[in-house]
C-alpha cells in the first residue's frame, strides 16, 4: 500500500504539541501544501474548538481537507482516503509537496494501511446496541474478543458499539479486522520506507499547553460558536458530536453544569485524549519522534525536522 502512494512527509502527534505552527514552517522550508489529518477540521464551522488554522494561516501556505462537509453530514476515513490520495498527486503535479499534518491516528492507518474489510453499520442492530448499557457492552466485548476489550478506548461508547456491532454482524472478533492490534512492536514495521515523524513534548510542557488552549478556544467564544452549530443540526451527527469542546459545551448548554466546571472538564478530557493520541501512534506506526522542549520556537523544531526528513528520504 505504502509503495503505491504519492511521496510525502508524515507529521502526527498529540492535541496541542504544536504539530500544525511546525508544519506552516515545514511548507515554506520543503516547498509544501499541508494536509489536515483531522477528522473534525473537516466540518465546516468547527473552527475555534478544532483548533483551525487561520484564514492568514491558510492564505500563507494552502491547507487541503479542511471545510470539506457540514457538520450535519456524515464524513469517515474511507472518504478521508479518497479526498487526501487526490490532494496529494495535485499537490505533487505542481512540484511540490504534500505535509501531512494530524493527530487522528485511524486516518493515518486507513491512508497508510489501506482500509480493513469491516461490514458497514447495520441500522437495526446499531439502534439496539444504543439502548444497552456500557457496562452490557464492555462485557459482551470482554468475551468474545479480549484483544479489542483490552485496546479499545472504554470511555469511546461509539467505538465500544462499533466493535460489538462489527462482531455481532460478522461472527468474528473486531481485532481479526485490525491485525495491528494483534502484532507486537517489532512486527516487520520498522521496514516501512515512510518516516513517520510523531512530535511529543514532556507530560508537564503538554498538560500546561492544553490547558492554556483551551482557556483561549473559551475567551475566543468556543460557547458562541457551539450554539451556532447547533442551529446547523450538530446534536444530530453522532461524529461530529464526539468532539471534546463542543460535547461539553452542548451539556453546559443544557444545564448539566456551570461554564467554570465545563471549562475545567474539558482542559481534563483533552489532557485524556492527548494521552490516547499518543499511545496509538507508537502501536501504529514505527515512529520517528521529535522532542520539542518548552518554548521551541516552531522555526527550530522545523529546521531539525526538515534536515532529518531530507537525510532519511535522500532528496
Amino acid at each position: 500500500m505504502i509503495s503505491e502512494l504519492p511521496h510525502a512527509l508524515y507529521l502526527a502527534g498529540p492535541t496541542a504539541v504544536g504539530k500544525s505552527a511546525v508544519a506552516l514552517e515545514l511548507a515554506q522550508a520543503l516547498r509544501g501544501e499541508v494536509i489536515s489529518v483531522d477528522s473534525m477540521q473537516v466540518y465546516r464551522g468547527m473552527d475555534i474548538g478544532t483548533a483551525k488554522p487561520s484564514a492568514a494561516e491558510r492564505q500563507r501556505v494552502p491547507h487541503h481537507l479542511i471545510d470539506v462537509v457540514e457538520v450535519s453530514a456524515a464524513f469517515d476515513a474511507a472518504r478521508f482516503v479518497g479526498l487526501a490520495k487526490q490532494a496529494a498527486l495535485d499537490i505533487q503535479r505542481r512540484g511540490r509537496l504534500p505535509i501531512f499534518c494530524g493527530g487522528t491516528g485511524l486516518y493515518f492507518q486507513a491512508y497508510l494501511e489501506g482500509l480493513s474489510e469491516l461490514p458497514p453499520a447495520n441500522p437495526a442492530l446499531r439502534k439496539l446496541l444504543e439502548s444497552i448499557s456500557d457496562s452490557e457492552l464492555l462485557t459482551e466485548l470482554a468475551a468474545a474478543d479480549p484483544i479489542a476489550a483490552d485496546r479499545v478506548d472504554k470511555k469511546n461508547r461509539r467505538r465500544v458499539i462499533r466493535a460489538v456491532e462489527v462482531i455481532r454482524l460478522t461472527g468474528k472478533p473486531f481485532s481479526h479486522f485490525r491485525p495491528d492490534w494483534t502484532a507486537d512492536a517489532g512486527d516487520g514495521r520498522e521496514s516501512q520506507t515512510v518516516p513517520f515523524f510523531v512530535m511529543v513534548r514532556s507530560a508537564d510542557d503538554l498538560r500546561n499547553r492544553v490547558n492554556a488552549r483551551v482557556r483561549t478556544m473559551f475567551s475566543a467564544g468556543l460557547v458562541a460558536e457551539t450554539k451556532q452549530l447547533l442551529s446547523r443540526n450538530l446534536r444530530e451527527n453522532r461524529t461530529a458530536m464526539q468532539a471534546i469542546g463542543y460535547r461539553q459545551v452542548v451539556e453546559y448548554l443544557d444545564g448539566l453544569r456551570s461554564l467554570p466546571e465545563t471549562e475545567l472538564l474539558v482542559q481534563q478530557r483533552t489532557a485524556q485524549f492527548a494521552r490516547r493520541q499518543r499511545t496509538w501512534f507508537r502501536h501504529q506506526a514505527s515512529p520517528i519522534y521529535l522532542q520539542v522542549v518548552p518554548d521551541e520556537e516552531p522555526q527550530k523544531t522545523a529546521a531539525a525536522l526538515a534536515e532529518d526528513y531530507l537525510r532519511r528520504t535522500g532528496r
